[in-house]
């Protein structure tokens, strides 16, 4: 892993999502073979493979600190990175931001896989409208290996979702990218999301691991529409909103 400390120009960007982005980091640790997020090494100029390389953004707080006073609206953290990648135990570059966001009374919407955002579960409560959102693409742990291979397991973001559940920080669950037996989610989750979200594979850089592992079903749109009927079923027996986003 290639860690580059670097100062940033800005730190607040508008957004296609909510109304901002923040990204601590400039690249993931976890590495997930389908990540979109990997298109951002044709503006950066980094040769390293997807998940081999992390820019930490050092003055992130200090720039937010004063964006923060020009703007106004959701924030979201984060749309190229997990803000709680394991580099953001030794930096707290998502901390701190999120300690001036809470300064400030901003919405916020985190993101994430890991469950190291429960290190900052105290300050979370403290927000007036904050929500965590959960990304888990399978129940299955060996399909989960194959495309996160560097990602948490499925029971540490289970088990995550459900503290901050249990601490009344509104939860949900996000399916995204769909990946095969996804559906044994929906049973784990219950009771401890708000909603779920689920969308289907919107990019191609994991077809190979789809071929090398058998699972070219899964990438037609026949899988897709089967699955979320399925999801959708599940979801409306066990009473738990949802959104298709595909």
């Amino acid at each position: 892993m290639i860690v580059k400390e670097i100062c940033a120009k800005t730190v607040l960007s508008k957004s296609k999502i909510f109304d901002y982005v923040i990204n601590p980091y400039i690249g993931c640790e976890h590495g997930c073979i389908y990540c979109y997020a990997r298109f951002i090494k044709r503006f950066t100029g980094h040769k390293e493979k997807w998940g081999e390389f992390v820019d930490v953004k050092i003055n992130a707080a200090t720039l937010l600190a004063r964006e923060v006073q020009k703007k106004l609206g959701r924030v979201w953290i984060s749309g190229l990175c997990d803000p709680y990648q394991p580099l953001e135990r030794k930096y707290g570059i998502t901390k701190r931001c999120l300690e001036i966001l809470l300064k400030h009374d901003w919405p916020v919407t985190i993101q994430t896989k890991s469950p190291l955002i429960l290190r900052d579960i105290e300050l979370l409560r403290s927000f007036n409208n904050f929500e965590v959102t959960l990304t888990i693409t399978t129940a299955d742990e060996g399909i989960r290996q194959i495309f996160e291979p560097n990602a948490p397991t499925i029971k540490e973001r289970i088990e995550t979702l459900e503290k901050l559940h249990a601490a009344n920080i509104k939860t949900s669950l996000m399916i995204a990218p769909l990946l095969p037996e996804a559906e044994g989610l929906i049973p784990q989750v219950s009771g401890k999301v708000n909603y779920v979200l689920i969308d289907r594979m919107n990019y191609h850089y994991a077809d190979w691991a789809y071929k090398k592992h058998e699972l070219e079903y899964a990438m037609s749109a026949k899988f897709f529409n089967q699955k979320k009927t399925e999801l959708a079923m599940a979801l409306e027996e066990g009473g738990i909103p949802f959104t298709l986003l595909y």
